[in-house]
């Protein structure tokens, strides 16, 4: 297939590694910056592989497997920003119970 592309074969081993540091970044937890270049990085190659299937005559029913790609990755990232928004708003409540609980016992009683 990548030759059919016309892409040269020592690109191979890059890409691998490029898309399975991507996958580590998104499944490790904590470091959201890198989360987000993962994302856009895993886009990107599939947009680009898509284009280029495309280019060289495949044919566009083989787009529906790159469909099915790019559900899985926003799906992937919908969900990651969801769990990240719902453990903020956790923190924030816990936050506030802390301080008002503060606040409430360093007042004095009447």
């Amino acid at each position: 297939m990548f030759q059919q592309l016309g892409y040269p074969t020592y690109l191979l081993p890059f890409l691998g590694a490029a898309k399975l540091l991507g996958i580590v970044a998104i499944l490790v937890p904590g470091f959201p910056r890198i989360k987000e270049w993962a994302y856009a990085g895993l886009t990107f190659d599939l947009a680009g592989a898509m284009y280029s299937g495309i280019a060289v005559g495949g044919p566009v029913s083989g787009s529906m497997l790159f469909l099915i790609g790019f559900a899985l990755i926003a799906g992937s990232y919908v969900l990651y920003h969801r769990k990240k928004q719902a453990a903020a708003s956790k923190l924030t409540i816990e936050h506030s119970d802390l301080y008002s609980r503060a606040t409430s016992q360093t007042q004095p009683q009447s």
